[in-house]
């Protein structure tokens, strides 16, 4: 039985706004550069009413990968959480422009703004990001829509969403149902951090779920060790399918008995962001469509090298194009 989407994520649900700025400005407003913060409403408001040339863009790590599956051609949705506001539509509409069915419709009535993500890009190419949680912190289990997660083949999650009790609750919810109907859900770590606050969480999931990506730094701290070998062969005894990438270094995937390593290829980046996010829309491409390890592996890596080619987190080339190049479909 064929179902209705590929590919299903949950996740924050944030409006990157972007804007050129100097030094002096970040210093006048005491913004530390080149880090991500998360900031309180009034905080947020303040800075959305500095930016200059404001441009935006539809942004959250799981919702920039379903933008890299939907480039690909797959079918996709994205659970989240929008306010009824301008940012909030433009948001709603960005993601069913892009290819991805945004199930929830915006939420009316005096709830919190559409989260959004100030972005201050110097002219170093460093950028420094003022992140106001919003409405997507409210996400939780009634969002889940039965229609949605168990009408998924594959369902992806967002690390951060633990950060919060009703998100967790909805990815829980999320996980039981895709996999009741016969889906296979899975969780990308987001960020060390994220792992700290989330250690005996993350270690059960990776028991329960069918697939993991990390990087080299959350997997080395959810074991708790400085030996990444020892953390994904404690994974791998635990877990159907351990993605390890390291930048620029060779990728790891392991699978039961199956271990693969993926070399990359060594690019100078415009602009990191979205890296992690477009190798996952890359690999679960691969994953989705009954590639070999090797093969999903290799189409991770070329989503990531295009991304970080340009400025902004969702692919701009041709995606499907360059895995032609390289003899992948």
């Amino acid at each position: 039985m064929s179902k209705t989407y590929q590919v299903v994520g949950i996740g924050n649900a944030i409006v990157d706004v972007l804007t050129q700025s100097d030094d002096s400005f970040l210093d006048l407003m005491g913004i530390e550069k080149g880090i991500m913060q998360l900031v309180e409403r009034e905080r947020g408001e303040l800075l959305y009413g500095a930016m200059k040339e404001r441009t935006q863009a539809a942004g959250g790590s799981v919702a920039n990968t379903l933008a890299g599956l939907g480039h690909l051609g797959l079918s996709t949705a994205f659970i989240g959480r929008v306010h009824d506001d301008a940012l909030g539509r433009f948001y709603a509409q960005t993601m069913e422009s892009e290819g991805t069915a945004f199930v929830n419709p915006p939420v009316a009535g005096g709830e919190l703004p559409t989260s959004r993500s100030m972005i201050f890009v110097s002219p170093d190419g460093e950028r420094s990001m003022n992140t106001y949680l919003g409405i997507s912190a409210e996400l939780g289990p009634e969002d889940v829509s039965e229609d949605v997660a168990g009408q998924a083949e594959i369902l992806f999650l967002e690390g951060y969403l633990y950060d919060k009790d009703k998100g967790k609750q909805a990815f829980e919810r999320a996980a039981k149902v895709c996999r009741e109907n016969g889906g296979k859900a899975g969780i990308a770590l987001s960020d060390p951090f994220c792992v700290d606050r989330h250690r005996d969480d993350f270690r059960r999931l990776v028991r329960e779920l069918d697939y993991v990506i990390g990087n080299e730094h959350e997997w080395t701290s959810l074991y708790q060790t400085d030996d990444l070998g020892a953390a994904l062969e404690q994974a791998a005894s635990e877990s159907g399918l351990v993605v390890c990438t390291r930048s620029g270094d060779e990728v790891v995937l392991v699978q039961g008995e199956e271990t693969v390593t993926v070399p990359v290829n060594r690019v100078v980046p415009v602009d990191a962001t979205g890296a992690g996010d477009q190798f996952a829309a890359g690999f679960l491409y691969g994953y989705a469509t009954g590639q070999p390890l090797e093969v999903a592996g290799r189409m991770g890596c070329i989503a990531a090298a295009e991304v970080i080619g340009h400025i902004g987190p969702r692919p701009q080339a041709d995606i499907k194009a360059l895995f032609k190049q390289a003899g992948l479909v």
